[in-house]
């Protein structure tokens, strides 16, 4: 799954990374084997495709999970569920079903 992000986010930060050099710290070993892969399936393939094209400016750098910690914090935060909160649903809330 996280060579399928990194390739979309790859194709949605484009414009800024293009000509830039910069780092992919990641906890997850699958990356590098991704693009030493010999026969990769088809999926694979079309991630090793879109991955190339930043290759040459792009360093993909190992860094344990265990340590890694800001990025979990990033993508596990939670909103309190009060008023101001945009995603704000009252406990005694019945579902919305839309008809």
């Amino acid at each position: 799954m996280e060579c399928l992000f990194l390739v979309c986010a790859l194709e949605k930060l484009h414009y800024y990374l293009d000509g830039s050099v910069f780092e992919v710290i990641t906890d997850c070993n699958a990356m590098e084997s991704l693009l030493k892969m010999k026969t990769p399936n088809r999926h694979m393939l079309r991630w090793q495709i879109a991955i190339q094209e930043y290759r040459g400016n792009m360093k993909i750098v190992h860094k344990a999970g265990n340590i890694h910690k800001n990025a979990d914090g990033l993508s596990r935060w939670a909103l309190p569920n009060t008023s101001d909160n945009p995603a704000y649903v009252p406990e005694n809330a019945e579902p919305q079903i839309p008809i």
